[in-house]
């Protein structure tokens, strides 16, 4: 049928020696024989088979493309279809006004976070403590004088059920060290509610698989936990007790019942004692409604002067999509009333989207007033969806079906396929699949035909499209760009573009494409020449300040700046374009040498011929010594106040002489600091747009004359600051393989 298209089109070509040359086509192998061995004979594909062999080498090679250049490598832990949930700590002068840690500016030297920043534990931090986990979620705080412990739920990797992690802080929440699994049961636990009642330490996890609501007593805090009884025999979800108005009272959902909404339910129950007996509520379920109103509870109550909150779930788009906060008007055992009140809580969930460890949801919120007056929250967020690897999964399975139900139908459903079907569906469709073929090739796909080759070019990017898709969601992980911690602790950097109004269009995709990288704090725009924009005029997922100075000069780029925050500073010029997944490489390899300039571009400086030359001259020399600061990373204040020290006086009239070469003399002025040998690391890019060479608008825009300028401003900082040729680098020399 189908495969007839293919041999009618192959051609015989002979070279007869004498006697008559045979030729027999067999179409159900597709082999092509002579009867005659001194004829030799060539069979040659038809366009049909040319062009599917062609179509699928270019896809292979597409999807490579894709894999090594875009898809970034996941970080961290094993997926997982409940999401990749991780907790962070805010602080505030009341529950209302809480801000992440980033916001507050602490610095630890021994964590290398310069401020310490979101998330504090992750299935990471948990797992290098030796506890195999998938994800970590539902925090609660138990304070206990100037120690603060953490109880959280942890996906075991192994087993894959929840079990009751804990975690301790000796340093008013800064940090966290995991200490080990508290509770571990043969049913999934989460939620662990710890709360003290008569100089006893309690803790009322959710184990609803189990059929109940059980209650544990702290018998060696916080590591070993004794069952004191079973609450109820109701698979009770997500509940808590407090005491309020001279009652307890719990509330907790119950979505086994007759009738229940999932995650629209709750139910409250009152007692005398947190021990029982309990009493249901007049009106239970109390909230019957949609998923995404807060029936369900989302953490710890509060009381916040003299008024009892609430914290309940938005479960609306996807399972925990946000908190959301509820004053409780009126609580007796025959009323209840509440409203919504606003969060307050800045950046709960991140507007970075996937790249943030908080940015699609977050469904959990403990906080709590400590000793010194501060209140301490806990919260926990995912950058993914519930359900994402099979949405993925599926997405991506589809897309292959398509691609080959593209290629039958371009090609055809060979007979032998049709007639081997053991089921009467596969036969009819597979029929079906022919027919159709056979129609379109003989209506519309013929020699010489326009229509042909447009539809052959649209099946070709069509092929492209989904094979991409296939890819992306099957091997590409959940698309996140992430931070790369370094023994667990996560940090923050500035982001700092020179810039002027010529290349304003340039700025505006710049600011709107790294501020979504994860650990970007803010982004400072020092303008240079022209009219300034407004800090709204960007589309941005972070802080944007623009410096207006007085005179167009490249020394502006590095002066000091008491605003920033931050040790780090990211010096990327505004034409520079490359991904946030390489970004966060390279401020992982700074925040391990931060007393040296890692950056992307290369450059060999030799002692005989002083000459400035290109990357390619550093790599077939085997080494560097310079990384060119228009995209490097630097010590802000070390590097800032060295550039205007008095030892760099000469080197700044130099660079306004020659509108050139601040980057080269940043580099000397830190080689001539430290008596180190190297004091520079290179990082390699997957990928590097310069948007420049669009706009043609570039100071290096003539390359020749600005190599030559580069190269005497090489030989005068040579003789002021001394030679960098000893300082030579292999590429390759880190282990990490991010320097090759």
């Amino acid at each position: 049928m189908a495969l007839s298209l293919a041999v009618d089109g192959l051609r015989r070509h002979s070279n007869n020696s004498g006697g008559r040359n045979s030729v027999t086509i067999n179409k159900n192998n597709n082999t092509c024989t002579t009867g005659n061995q001194k004829t030799t004979t060539t069979c040659v594909l038809s366009p049909s088979i040319s062009y599917f062999i062609i179509v699928i080498v270019f896809l292979c090679f597409a999807g490579w493309l894709l894999i090594k250049f875009i898809i970034t490598p996941p970080v961290g832990c094993r997926e997982d279809n409940e999401g990749s949930w991780a907790i962070g700590v805010f602080f505030g002068d009341s529950p209302f006004s809480l801000k992440p840690i980033e916001d507050m500016n602490l610095w630890k030297d021994d964590a290398a976070s310069w401020p310490v920043a979101n998330p504090l534990i992750t299935c990471a931090s948990v797992s290098h403590a030796g506890v195999p986990s998938n994800f970590v979620a539902d925090p609660f705080l138990y304070v206990q004088g100037a120690t603060i412990y953490m109880f959280y739920e942890t996906k075991n990797s192994i087993t894959m059920q929840g079990d009751i992690g804990v975690a301790k802080s000796m340093d008013k929440g800064v940090t966290w060290v995991p200490l080990g699994i508290a509770l571990d049961e043969e049913w999934h636990l989460s939620y662990p509610y710890v709360f003290e009642y008569n100089e006893n330490i309690y803790m009322m996890p959710e184990g609803s698989r189990k059929g109940d609501l059980r209650l544990y007593r702290a018998i060696d805090f916080p590591l070993k936990w004794k069952l004191e009884k079973i609450v109820m025999r109701r698979p009770m979800v997500d509940s808590v007790v407090i005491p309020h108005n001279g009652k307890f009272w719990l509330f907790g959902s119950d979505h086994s019942r007759v009738g229940s909404r999932k995650n629209g339910e709750l139910e409250i129950w009152h007692s005398s004692s947190p021990l029982g007996p309990w009493r249901p509520h007049k009106k239970n379920p109390v909230h019957n409604m949609d998923e995404s109103m807060g029936a369900r509870n989302g953490g710890r109550p509060f009381v916040y002067n003299g008024t009892l909150y609430r914290i309940g779930q938005d479960c609306g788009e996807t399972y925990g999509k946000r908190i959301r906060i509820f004053k409780v008007e009126v609580l007796t055992t025959k009323e209840f009333k509440e409203v919504e009140v606003p969060s307050g809580i800045k950046a709960a969930k991140s507007i970075k989207g996937r790249n943030a460890w908080n940015g699609v949801r977050n469904h959990h919120l403990d906080v709590q007033q400590v000793s010194y007056g501060k209140w301490i929250a806990v919260v926990d967020g995912d950058r993914v969806p519930s359900g994402d690897t099979t949405r993925r999964f599926v997405i991506g399975f589809l897309s292959v079906i398509a691609l080959a139900i593209l290629f039958g139908m371009v090609l055809g459903v060979p007979d032998s396929l049709v007639k081997r079907r053991d089921t009467f569906l596969a036969r009819a469709f597979c029929s079906r699949m022919s027919l159709a073929t056979m129609n379109l090739h003989a209506r519309i796909i013929r020699p010489n035909n326009c229509i042909r080759v447009t539809l052959l070019l649209f099946a070709f990017f069509l092929a492209v499209a989904l094979t991409s898709a296939g890819v992306w969601y099957l091997y590409g992980g959940n698309g996140a760009q992430e931070a790369y911690p370094l023994n667990g602790h996560y940090s923050q950097f500035t982001l700092l573009a020179l810039s002027y109004d010529a290349r304003l269009w340039n700025l505006k995709m710049y600011v709107q494409h790294y501020s979504r990288c994860s650990s970007v704090r803010e982004i400072v725009v020092v303008w240079n020449k022209g009219v300034p924009p407004h800090p709204d005029d960007f589309d941005s997922a972070v802080p944007v300040r623009i410096r207006v100075e007085k005179h167009n000069s490249l020394n502006n780029r590095f002066k000091v700046d008491h605003l920033i925050k931050t040790r780090a500073v990211l010096e990327l010029d505004d034409d520079i374009i490359m991904s946030c997944n390489d970004i966060e490489r390279a401020f992982l390899v700074w925040r391990q040498n931060p007393n040296k300039i890692v950056g992307f571009h290369p450059r060999l400086v030799t002692r005989r011929n002083i000459k400035y030359r290109d990357e390619h001259y550093a790599r077939s020399h085997g080494g560097y010594n310079m990384i060119l600061t228009g995209a490097a990373f630097l010590d802000t204040r070390f590097a800032f106040e060295r550039y205007w020290s008095h030892a760099a006086d000469q080197g700044r009239v130099w660079v306004d002489k020659n509108f050139n070469c601040e980057d080269l003399l940043m580099n000397f002025l830190y080689a001539n600091a430290t008596g180190s040998s190297s004091v520079v690391e290179y990082v390699k890019p997957a990928w590097l747009l310069e948007t420049s060479i669009l706009s043609r608008v570039a100071i290096s825009e003539h390359t020749q004359a600005h190599f030559q300028v580069r190269t005497n401003c090489l030989a005068k900082f040579s003789e002021i600051y001394g030679h960098l040729a000893h300082r030579k680098l292999e590429f390759g020399r880190r282990k990490d393989g991010w320097d090759v």
